[in-house]
């Protein structure tokens, strides 16, 4: 997979508010829901040409530091959306995402779930990619009683608020447990440092996961580094870890901070494998770093490389519509959308506790990142694949099972 920039997707950035998703394919016919649409008392439901569609919402970072987690997440729904509308919605009733932007910025994802629930009447939730941000909007969700659903959000405290609240990644304690077990079985790396996002709720459980599954296979930790999110400079960390003789350095935290970590460690003279989590997969990384992403590891939720039909099918209509290929999560926010639509149709209702029991009831359910159950907390029980960075490519290295 090459990353080669952005897409076109007509967002207008001096708005809270996002494009509204509004592919109605209905009677062979493209209907739009701007300025037509009338409320419904039917919670969820709106009027457009007498035709009702059913309200999902979405908050996710479209601007800001994350965009690179968002945009791509919300193209995938997108997809998604246009996909099931095509095939005549819910009975000939089109779906409508109504898209919300946090920013990248802590303390906007409450209201802006508030105002989807309380004026816009959403049946569901998709929301969001960051942990923190989707914990803010989980609480609200779990108030109300409306399903939510986040692709990506992997921080175990996500689901652990209610059980309104559901996930179709796998979780930190499964990716921070499969990449210490890597770096033993696989890199037979015995000393490795670590370094982590002070303020970031993803980094501190990841290492914490890592560093427990790393003790107890006899690994030792080499050093331990930390810094805040904002920071540009991690010379001095790095330094203190080289100091430690490291064989692997294992740092946990987003594409941007990824980015420039990997550069300023070569810049060091660090060359030792450096590995991440899955939160490092975007464009930017390879944009950010260079040369000096060459050989970094870590997971991600879906390969394009994916020799699944299903899979592949996504990878082509995703490329087509986008004119770019898709990440990982943009995969996941395929199939939250696909999971959602499928909960209601199981429903047979758009009646919250009924589509939250439907969601409850998913077992062995086949999406693009692989067959899906859900399990008694809500998590998903799935499969994570290992890449590595090879001439700005992501290259497959195994796939490891729950």
């Amino acid at each position: 997979m090459i990353w080669k920039g952005w897409p076109e997707l007509g967002f207008d950035r001096h708005s809270r508010r996002y494009s509204r998703i509004t592919w109605l394919l209905f009677a062979g016919c493209y209907l739009s829901l701007v300025g037509c649409r009338q409320e419904s008392k039917t919670g969820g439901l709106a009027t457009t040409n007498n035709v009702e569609s059913i309200r999902i919402g979405e908050f996710s970072s479209l601007t800001g530091p994350l965009a690179g987690l968002g945009q791509y997440t919300h193209m995938g729904v997108q997809l998604a959306l246009e996909e099931i509308n095509a095939a005549g919605g819910l009975e000939g009733r089109p779906f409508e995402v109504l898209a919300e932007d946090t920013g990248s910025k802590a303390g906007t994802a409450a209201p802006l779930v508030r105002k989807l629930i309380a004026r816009d009447h959403v049946v569901a939730l998709i929301g969001e990619g960051a942990s923190g941000r989707c914990l803010e909007g989980a609480y609200v969700a779990q108030g109300a009683g409306i399903p939510l659903v986040s692709p990506a959000a992997t921080d175990p405290q996500v689901t652990a608020v209610g059980d309104c609240i559901f996930r179709v990644c796998y979780t930190d304690p499964f990716q921070g447990t499969v990449m210490a077990k890597f770096a033993r079985e696989q890199l037979k790396a015995k000393r490795i440092g670590l370094l982590v996002d002070a303020s970031s709720s993803y980094s501190v459980g990841l290492v914490d996961f890592f560093k427990k599954r790393l003790l107890a296979d006899g690994g030792e930790v080499a050093g331990e580094q930390r810094y805040n999110a904002g920071d540009k400079d991690f010379r001095a960390q790095l330094t203190a870890l080289k100091a430690t003789h490291p064989e692997a350095i294992f740092a946990p935290c987003y594409f941007g901070d990824a980015g420039l970590i990997l550069r300023q460690a070569r810049e060091l003279g660090l060359t030792t494998p450096m590995l991440g989590g899955d939160g490092w997969e975007a464009p930017e990384l390879v944009e950010i770093a260079g040369l000096a992403a060459e050989g970094a590891l870590f997971p991600v939720h879906f390969s394009v490389s994916s020799t699944v039909e299903s899979s592949r099918h996504f990878v082509e209509q995703f490329t087509q519509r986008f004119h770019k290929p898709p990440t990982g999560v943009s995969a996941l926010g395929y199939d939250t959308m696909k999971l959602i639509a499928d909960s209601i149709r199981r429903a047979g209702s758009t009646d919250k506790t009924a589509v939250r029991e439907a969601l409850r009831s998913t077992k062995n359910w086949t999406g693009v990142t692989g067959v899906l159950t859900l399990d008694e907390e809500r998590n998903a029980r799935k499969p994570a694949t290992i890449v590595r960075v090879e001439q700005g490519r992501l290259v497959f290295v195994t796939i490891v099972e729950p």
